[in-house]
C-alpha cells in the first residue's frame, strides 16, 4: 500500500472523507457530558471500553454524588473503583481520576477556569506527566472540555487512514496529528466532530477483523480491499 502524497488535493480528499460520514452518520454531538467535569471522567475513564460502559459507570457515580472532580479528590479509590467497573481496568482508571483530580486541585486550587487559562501546549505537558494519562486521553479533555483547538488521535484513525492508503505504517500518534492539523481548516467544531466520525466508522463498518467494505461510506475511495462502490 502506498501513501498518498501531501498535495493541495489532500485537503479536498479529508472534506470528501468527512462530508461522506456526515452523509451517513449525521453530527455526533461529542463529547456527550452536561459538565466539564463529566467529560473529563469520561474522556479518563473510555480508554479501551465501549461508550456503553462509560455510561453506566457514569452513573454509578453520579448516583453515589462523585461525578465531579472535587468528590473524586476527597474520595478513597477504592471505593471509586467499584462504582465503575463496567469500564474494565478499573483499578486503574480508578487510580487515573484520582491522579488528575489530585494534580488539578495541588496545580490550580481545582479550578478548571485557571487550568484552562493555560497555554495549550504547555498544559498538554503538565498533563502528560500526569501518571496513567496518554496522548489520546490528554487530547480529548483539551479539546472536548476545554475546546482547544488539537486534533484526537486513536486506533481507529490509525486503522481507517492505514486502510485508505493516506497513512504511512510508521507514523506515530504525531505524525497523524500533524498531518490533521496541516490538512484541515483551522475549525474546533470541524475537529471535535472529525474524530466523532471517525470513531463511528470505526465502530460500526470499518472493523478490525471484520470490516464490512460493502456497507462503507467511503468504499469507493479505500484501498482496503477492492470491493465494488455503492
Amino acid at each position: 500500500m502506498t501513501m498518498r502524497p501531501a498535495t493541495s488535493e489532500m485537503k479536498n480528499l479529508l472534506e470528501e472523507i468527512y462530508s461522506r460520514l456526515l452523509n451517513e452518520f449525521g453530527h455526533r454531538n461529542w463529547w456527550p457530558g452536561e459538565t466539564r467535569d463529566e467529560v473529563i471522567i469520561g474522556a479518563i475513564l473510555t480508554q479501551n471500553v465501549s461508550w456503553q460502559n462509560v455510561e453506566k459507570a457514569i452513573s454509578y457515580l453520579k448516583r453515589s454524588g462523585l461525578l465531579t472532580l472535587e468528590a473524586i479528590h476527597r474520595t478513597d479509590t477504592a471505593e471509586i473503583a467499584s462504582l465503575i467497573k463496567p469500564t474494565r481496568f478499573y483499578n486503574m482508571k480508578a487510580r487515573k481520576l484520582r491522579n488528575f483530580s489530585d494534580w488539578l486541585f495541588i496545580t490550580y486550587g481545582g479550578d478548571l477556569d485557571l487550568m484552562f487559562q493555560c497555554h495549550t501546549g504547555k498544559l498538554r505537558q503538565e498533563m502528560l506527566a500526569i501518571g496513567g494519562l496518554g496522548e489520546e486521553t490528554v487530547d480529548s479533555i483539551l479539546l472536548y472540555a476545554g475546546n482547544r483547538k488539537v486534533f484526537v488521535v486513536d486506533a481507529y484513525t490509525a486503522r481507517i487512514f492505514s486502510r485508505l492508503g493516506i497513512a504511512g505504517k510508521k507514523w506515530r500518534y504525531a505524525d497523524y496529528q500533524e498531518f490533521f492539523i496541516k490538512h484541515l481548516d483551522d475549525d474546533i467544531a470541524l475537529y471535535n466532530d472529525y474524530h466523532a466520525q471517525i470513531v463511528r466508522l470505526g465502530i460500526q463498518y470499518c472493523k478490525k477483523t471484520t470490516p464490512e467494505c460493502e456497507k462503507c461510506p467511503l468504499n469507493s475511495i479505500c484501498e482496503f480491499p477492492l470491493v465494488p462502490t455503492r
